[in-house]
This record gives C-alpha cells, sequence and structure tokens, in this order.
C-alpha cells in the first residue's frame, strides 16, 4: 500500500510540474489508477453473520486477501449471545467466521492467520478444542492467542482472521 500511495503522490508531483497537454493525459492515467485502487478493495458482508455493532464491516477483500473483523458470539438470527457455555460460544464464533469466509467465496482452506483474544486463559484448551475442529492439522494458519482484561460485550472469545485465495 505504502508503494501505491508513493506512486501516486509522484504522479501528482508530475502532473502538477507538467504541461497542460501533459497534465490532461497525467490526469487520465491517475483516474484509471485510482479506480483500480478502489476496485482492490471489496467491502465482504452477509446477513449470515451478525451485523458490525460499531464504524467497521465483516470482512475487507483487497486483491485476493481477505481480512476478518473479529467475530464475537452472536447468532445472527436471534441477535443474541450465545454465552451458555464456552464451547457453544467459541462454535458460535466460528460459525460466524466460516459464513465471513463463504461470502468472499473463501473457507477454512484459506486461513493463513488467526488471531484468538479470550478473556481467560483458562479457558484455552476448551477453546482450542472446538478451535481445530474447523481446521486440519496439515493445514492449520498461523495464530496467536492473546489473554485480555475485556472484549466487546464483555464476551469471553473473538476471533479474527486473515485468508488468501
Amino acid at each position: 500500500m505504502k508503494q501505491i500511495i508513493t506512486y501516486l503522490l509522484a504522479t501528482i508531483l508530475l502532473i502538477a510540474c507538467s504541461s497542460k497537454k501533459d497534465r490532461e493525459t497525467s490526469i487520465e492515467v491517475l483516474n484509471k489508477e485510482i479506480l483500480y485502487i478502489k476496485k482492490m478493495k471489496k467491502i465482504i458482508t452477509t446477513v449470515k453473520a451478525p451485523e458490525p455493532i460499531g464504524p467497521y464491516n465483516q470482512a475487507v477483500l483487497a486483491g485476493n486477501t481477505l481480512y476478518t473483523s473479529g467475530q464475537i458470539a452472536f447468532n445472527p438470527e436471534t441477535g443474541e449471545l450465545v454465552l451458555d457455555n464456552i464451547q457453544a460460544e467459541t462454535r458460535q464464533v466460528m460459525e460466524n467466521l466460516k459464513q465471513v469466509l463463504l461470502a468472499a467465496d473463501m473457507t477454512f482452506e484459506n486461513v493463513v492467520k488467526t488471531s484468538i483474544f479470550i478473556s481467560d486463559m483458562h479457558n484455552f484448551s476448551e477453546i482450542n478444542t472446538v478451535y481445530g475442529a474447523y481446521f486440519n492439522n496439515e493445514n492449520a494458519p498461523a495464530r496467536e492467542t492473546v489473554e485480555v482484561a475485556n472484549l466487546p460485550k464483555f464476551v469471553n472469545v473473538e476471533i479474527s482472521a486473515i485468508a488468501i485465495k
């Protein structure tokens, strides 16, 4: 992205320093480049996963890379949190993540990195068991698991992912 911004700034400087005819041609080229960049970023949404509860999207597809927002255990059909137990909560989180991936024509096979945020590291084993059921060990993604003081809506687990087509 830095390269694209640098390129655009250089193009703008060239336009400013060029003749009127060259400037018109350069502006056309710049407009095409901006349009290309806008096409590179696509917002991914689905009604099969919870709606965002703030100023963000469920996922953004940039080129062939998908960046998902963190998913928590909202049941998208009822709008209620699934907090019966840590396994049910984690399963709902993973199902929400699955639906976001599917909306981008991807699956857990495409995931290359996940971030897991949990409120209590004592729940790690149970979370890990549910999480592991969605990946096969041969191509499981890179991952970090971090204990945090609080999560949105005071849930126990939040998971985000990066996937590549």
